[in-house]
């Protein structure tokens, strides 16, 4: 495909920030992410930037930063999908990588096709793609989501 005229500008003026963004987009996923191991309601955490993630030691070997990707699980499939639900900052939805912040339960949403499978997803997993909003507004989103 050919892009157009205006996506080809967009693509050029977006690389300008990229490093930026990507540097506050993983700068954020930490901060949620350390955040969230502490929290007595989330009975594990997915990211590799800690080092409890048993892939921790390769990705600190291959990654200057450790992405905006983090996924936990919540005490049931219910909370998980009440969590995602009393969001405010995060926006619902299965796209990834934008600068603002989505949240979603991978279980029903985008890997409803596998359940039953060995590929089936844990139904209390909520996944986050973390933007580069101010942290400790995306911190008290996700407090009051988990209360």
């Amino acid at each position: 495909a050919v892009p157009g005229p205006m996506d080809s500008y967009l693509g050029l003026r977006g690389l300008k920030t990229l490093a930026l963004r990507m540097q506050k987009h993983s700068e954020n996923a930490a901060a949620i992410a350390d955040w969230l191991s502490a929290h007595p309601k989330v009975r594990h955490v997915y990211f590799p930037g800690l080092p409890t993630h048993p892939g921790h030691e390769i990705a600190a070997r291959q990654m200057t930063s450790f992405g905006g990707m983090v996924s936990f699980e919540a005490g049931s499939a219910d909370e998980a999908i009440a969590v995602a639900e009393r969001t405010e900052l995060f926006f619902l939805a299965e796209s990834l990588g934008g600068v603002e912040s989505l949240i979603e339960v991978p279980g029903p949403m985008t890997h409803a096709s596998v359940a039953g499978s060995p590929l089936e997803v844990a139904p209390e997993l909520v996944r986050l793609s973390v933007g580069i909003e101010h942290v400790d507004d995306l911190i008290a989103d996700l407090d009051q989501a988990l209360r």
